[in-house]
């Protein structure tokens, strides 16, 4: 995506994540596509991302049986997975300078159980920013209602790590 199509038709105070495209299965989203397989990313599935509004954005996924824990729950590892996608893709939908960030804390609370085969909305919420550090905050919800609540940071790095 070009430096003047970095900031979505209408959406004058927020804007859409570098190399994100309109998503063909999911109208009024956006998505990187499917991550390369084999990476941890790709355990998540297609991670779907929109603005809602000057600081906030939604993230969502499609839970499967593979999200699945041993009780019949989502669990908790791929929720949090989840979140933390989400705050880079949402905190970027909500007007986070754009920069190479990674997590410097993530809390969860676990409000009620997920269930794979409906989808997980996550609401973003960027709280404060500053040179270094993006403070976020959000609600997932499942059917409207609210399943896990989360807190975070995002450290700005300057250099990205080598290819492994």
């Amino acid at each position: 995506m070009s430096e003047e199509n970095y900031r979505g038709e209408g959406l004058e105070d927020v804007g859409v994540p570098v190399g994100a495209a309109p998503d063909a299965e999911n109208p009024g989203w956006y998505s990187w596509g499917d991550f390369p397989r084999g990476t941890f990313a790709a355990a998540t599935g297609r991670l779907l991302f929109k603005p809602d509004g000057a600081g906030r954005a939604v993230c969502r996924i499609f839970p499967t049986e593979a999200h699945m824990n041993m009780g019949g729950s989502l669990h908790g590892g791929s929720v949090m997975s989840f979140i933390d996608m989400s705050m880079f893709a949402g905190g970027l939908c909500a007007g986070m300078e754009r920069g190479h960030y990674v997590t410097l804390d993530l809390t969860t609370h676990f409000l009620a159980r997920g269930k794979p085969g409906s989808p997980l909305d996550a609401h973003v919420e960027l709280v404060k920013q500053t040179r270094g550090h993006a403070f976020l905050q959000g609600v997932v919800r499942q059917n409207d209602q609210p399943c896990y609540s989360f807190s975070g940071t995002l450290k700005r790095i300057r250099e990205r790590n080598a290819p492994a």
